[in-house]
Order: C-alpha cells, then structure tokens, then sequence
C-alpha cells in the first residue's frame, strides 16, 4: 500500500486496540496536536486526509484535538491514561525545535509516573538537502544529533525514522512499551519533516485491526510463600496502596484483603482512593504530607506491604517513615525495579492478582496488634475542624478543600499537582471512588492542572472534574481553558489565588531562607520583592479566555459558586483569595530538603541546626 510515512503512522495508530480482563478499548484515542514546520505537511496532512476522506473500510477513528501548548497537550494525554488505568492513551505531535522540546516536561512527567503517551517530535531533515534548516541544532561533533535527543533520557523507547522501511518495527516497539504496565512511559519516535512526506509501499499487513493484550502478571509460588510467612510473623503489619493498586484495578481484592486479615491500610498519593476514606482499616496517607495516624503505625511496623508503590521520598518521608529496627518489606508490584526496593520478599505480579495469591497463603491470620479506630476518629474530627476553621479575614486553604470535598460526587474527580496544596489534599481529603483523585505528584508539575483535568474529562464525560490551581501554576499554563472550550469540554477550575509560592514560601520559612523570592510583589525599595502585592486579576484573565467566571469572598460565596458551576454546562472557573500563612493540621513527618551547612543568617543556623536532628533519624532498610 502507497502511503506517506505520516499516513502510514495514521492508518497504524487507528487500528490498534488494546485488551484486558476481555474487555477491548482503543490504544491510541486520537492526536493532540499543535502544528508548524516540521509535521503540517506531514502528520498534520494525514490527519485531515483521514478526517476527510477516512481509509478503504470507514471513517479514520483517530480524531485530531488543537492544543495551545505542546507541553500541556502532553498532560492531557496523561490525565487521559491514567483515567483509562492506562490501557488508552493520545498521540502528540509537534513542530520542528522549540514545539518539540516542549514537550519535553510532559515526557518526564510520563515516564515518572509510568503511564504511557506516544510523542510524535518533528525532526531535522534526514536527506540534509536543506541544512541547517530554521530552528536546527548543529553540532560541530555530528550530522546525527538534533534538539530531539533530549527526548532519550526521559522516553522508555525512542526512534528517529530516518528512511521509510524503518517505520513498521519502530510502531510496533512503541505499542510493546505503551501497552506494558511493568515498562510504560512517554515513548517518543522522531519524524524528519522531510520523512514523514515521503512514499513508501507499506505492507497491507501493518494496517490490520491488532488487538495488543495486557497482562496480569501471576507471582512466583515461592515468592508469595515466602512473603506470606513473613506477614504471619508480623505483630504490626501495615499495607500501603500505591498507584498499582488502582491501575490494576485491585481496590476490591484490596478491601477484601485488609477486611480479612485486619490490616490498617494507608496510601500514597497515587494510591489515595484504592480504599475508600471511612473504610474500616483506612487509616490515610502515610509519609511527609500522611496522617498522624497512618504516620504512626509506620514507624511501629514491623512489616510494611507495599502494593503498587514506588516508594518515593514523600512516601518514605525520606527514610524515617520506618523507624522499627526490625522492619522488613513485602512488595507486590508488576515492575521488578519497584518490586525489589527496600530490600524486599518481591512478588513480581499484578497487583489484583498478587493481593489474591497472598491472601491465599494467609487464611485464618488476623492481625492482632493495638486498635487504631480510636485515633482515626479522632483525626477525622481534626479534619472537620481544619474544613471548617472560620479561619479570617481571608479564608484558609483548607477550607476551600473542605467545600470542594463536599461539592464532588462520589464519582467526580479532583485534579491537583504542585504547590502547598498536594500535601493538604494528601491530608485532608476524604476520597471515596478509586478515580476520584487525582494528584500527579511523581513529577508535581505545575501547570499540569487543567490540561490534566481536560484529559480526565475526555477519559470519562460522566464525572464532574474540578482542577484545583493556585495562581503560581495558573500563570504557568492556563492556555488549555480555551482548549477544552473549543472542543465543549466542561470543567470546574477552583482558582485559588494566594499571591505567590505558598508551598515553597513554607518551606523556604522552614529552611531559613525567609520566604525569599516566593511572593508576587512589587520591588521595593532595597531591590528586594518586598512592595505591596501585584494587582493581577487572574479572574478578569479567565474570562477573556472564554471562560464563565464565578468571583468568590467568603467560604459562603464558594459553597454558593460550586453549586451554580455544577449545574452550568460550560466551563466555569471559580475564583477565591485565601491566605498563604493559613494553618493544616501537622503531619508529624518530615522531607529532606538539604539546608546551607554555613550562613551569616540566624535563621539558617537555627534551620540547620533542626535538620541535623532530622537526619539521624534517616537509615536504608538492608
């Protein structure tokens, strides 16, 4: 068949599906995109030649979306995969130099997160007639490098399709990797602009229906004996559910495990959700924005079951989570990588089906250790507290999560990334469906939020979503409000405006930094940023991007604005000021963030003088 390579990779990418548990959904759900020089002519005439005139048998299925930010179209795309739990995902195509590398970012993100996107980087030309062509790297060292390779590091595979032949192996390496839950993430194939125009008689073969089948992963008999000997040995047993927890689909083998066997179960942020907030073992997050509670049992572990978890520094509250000497770890997680962290009994498996095989070798254990209940109540009054704290003249954050927590459904979505409030969702929220949080904090981007929420909301049309932004990460990226109105897409921004940094204000407080550089002032007079606040309207910004605008006081005027935007059918941002020096409950945790060892400030002495203390609390778990 006589198709250009992008109409090739067109052709392909609509005929391939994925499969789990017998249920089939499109791999690949269709192209974001922001086209220029570099992929206009190629991806971008593919597109609409499939959009007009569809392949032999129907209608193309790979609908393109315009994005206004090639970084953020890249979040879109991840908003939407975890949405699908990672069996569909968007391809994103981009011009040639900086359109390309600025997708860079969202690649990161992808791969950090393990969740697959396809990224489609226009390229340099391969025939180098035309050399150096506009917005082209030259390296004095080599013809073969372009901006692109920046993509390696941060893509689980790459490719540069340099002649037409290559184009059938590398689509077929890219859909292995996106549809591998133990090796998935931003997957990138550069296409030279002059490539991607070119001819080639592809096999009828490679355009096939293909249907790429997602395993679940069975453990090791020996693996899960071996770590179920461990957990009957165990006096204080505690779970953590990470994001394989939810990606697997395992929240029901999770609750009938932990109602089984008693275990108190805590979560990470990716795992917030995989049991429900008032579930009897809940006991929330665990780590350096965890509960108390959950913070506690921890350190008294004597084994901690890992299940889809990763491990980060905020989970492990840089190793002084777990203070027990004796402390031992089982890991249930499809990547050997995160299996084996902490030196652990790894059952390499699905979750779902890990969780299973283990509660097999566990009947009749029944953890015996102290009550917990008594504490988690006590925390959940703590929580009623911080929600409804009268905190004035400017309301708390807190309480603006308070009123969104109360306004979501069981099913809707809330979708938050960077700044001080990650660590008060992880706190505070009280999830209650699996897909209701969504906080990406593997990479804790900003400007993830509404681009994010905008895949979520394509992912599944039938939950409210509400973006949960401060003005730090609004100013950022707030390009795809006039996305996902083009496209009819509703969302509900929650705009909190605090004049600045409010989590690295906190934390540059904590280190003796003083708040230095972390608020939108004017210059003063010393040349420091010390003048009155900046008089940004981030509101009357909203509305010239098409949005509908709600301007809130009060935590009244909020309760009253989420409902109307509820009951709207358009995206609606809802706009509040809070105070930055608001009040949270503590999480009696901690996260290194190393401190100047020398300093002619009182403030960083003393800030150094605490993190020493912190540090001989850390240990590696051999």
């Amino acid at each position: 068949m006589k198709l250009t390579v992008a109409q090739a990779v067109v052709r392909f990418l609509a005929n391939q599906w994925t499969e789990r548990d017998g249920v089939e959904q499109r791999t690949i759900a269709g192209c974001l995109g922001i086209f220029g020089h570099g992929n206009v002519a190629g991806i971008g005439q593919a597109l609409l030649q499939a959009q007009r005139t569809g392949f032999e048998n129907g209608r193309a299925d790979l609908p393109y979306r315009l994005a206004r930010n090639e970084q953020a179209m890249v979040h879109t795309a991840v908003g939407y995969a975890r949405m699908k739990n990672r069996l569909s995902t968007f391809a994103c195509t981009a011009s040639i130099g900086p359109g390309s590398t600025n997708m860079l970012t969202g690649a990161a993100l992808a791969t950090v997160n393990r969740i697959p996107v396809l990224l489609l980087p226009s390229d340099v030309f391969a025939t180098r007639v035309a050399a150096p062509v506009l917005q082209e790297l030259e390296d004095p060292r080599t013809y073969d490098v372009s901006v692109n390779d920046a993509f390696r590091p941060l893509s689980k595979f790459f490719d540069r399709i340099w002649r037409p032949a290559q184009l059938p192996s590398s689509l077929l390496a890219a859909m292995r990797v996106l549809t591998d839950p133990a090796e998935t993430g931003a997957v990138t194939i550069c296409l030279p602009q002059d490539v991607q125009a070119e001819t080639h008689e592809f096999p009828d073969a490679l355009f096939e229906k293909r249907v790429w089948h997602v395993a679940r992963p069975q453990p090791e008999p020996v693996f899960v004996s071996r770590a179920a000997e461990v957990i009957r040995n165990a006096e204080r047993p505690l779970i953590i559910a990470g994001g394989g927890a939810i990606y697997s689909e395992a929240s029901d083998e999770l609750d009938r495990f932990a109602r089984e066997t008693g275990i108190p179960v805590a979560d990470t942020q990716a795992g917030k959700g995989a049991v429900s907030w008032d579930h009897p073992s809940s006991v929330g997050g665990v780590g350096s924005t965890g509960t108390p509670v959950a913070n506690r049992l921890a350190r008294e572990a004597d084994v901690i079951i890992g299940v889809g978890t990763r491990y980060s520094d905020f989970t492990t509250a840089s190793r002084t989570a777990f203070q027990n000497p004796e402390v031992r770890f089982v890991n249930i997680n499809v990547a050997g990588f995160d299996a084996a962290k902490q030196a652990a009994f790894p059952i390499v498996a699905d979750a779902r089906a890990g969780l299973s095989a283990l509660l097999t070798q566990l009947q009749g254990f029944r953890y015996a250790g102290e009550p917990y209940r008594a504490d988690v109540a006590a925390w959940q009054e703590r929580v009623d507290a911080a929600y409804r704290m009268g905190h004035g003249p400017l309301p708390a954050q807190a309480e603006v999560i308070g009123v969104v927590n109360d306004a979501a459904g069981e099913r809707d979505v809330v979708v938050q990334a960077a700044g001080s409030m990650p660590g008060d969702l992880q706190l505070l929220w009280r999830a209650r469906d699996p897909k209701q949080y969504h906080v990406e904090y593997g990479y804790s981007c900003m400007g993830f939020e509404i681009a994010g929420a905008l895949g979520i909301r394509l992912a599944d049309p039938s939950r409210e979503v509400f973006a949960l932004v401060g003005d730090g990460s609004y100013l950022m990226m707030s390009q795809e409000i006039v996305t996902a109105i083009a496209d009819g897409v509703k969302l509900i921004i929650v705009l909190v405006q605090n004049q600045g940094f409010a989590s690295i204000g906190a934390l540059s407080e904590s280190l003796g930094s003083q708040r230095f550089g972390t608020s939108y002032r004017f210059r003063g007079s010393d040349e420091d940023y010390d003048g009155s606040y900046l008089p940004v309207d981030l509101a009357a910004n909203a509305e010239s991007l098409g949005a509908s605008v709600i301007r809130c006081r009060t935590i009244a005027d909020l309760r009253d604005g989420l409902k109307r935007a509820r009951e709207a059918s358009r995206l609606t941002v809802v706009h509040i000021e809070t105070d930055p020096l608001s009040p949270v409950p503590s999480s009696e945790s901690w996260w290194d963030v190393p401190v100047s060892s020398t300093s002619s400030l009182d403030s960083t002495r003393s800030a150094y003088a605490d993190y020493e203390a912190a540090k001989r609390s850390q240990r590696l778990y051999l």
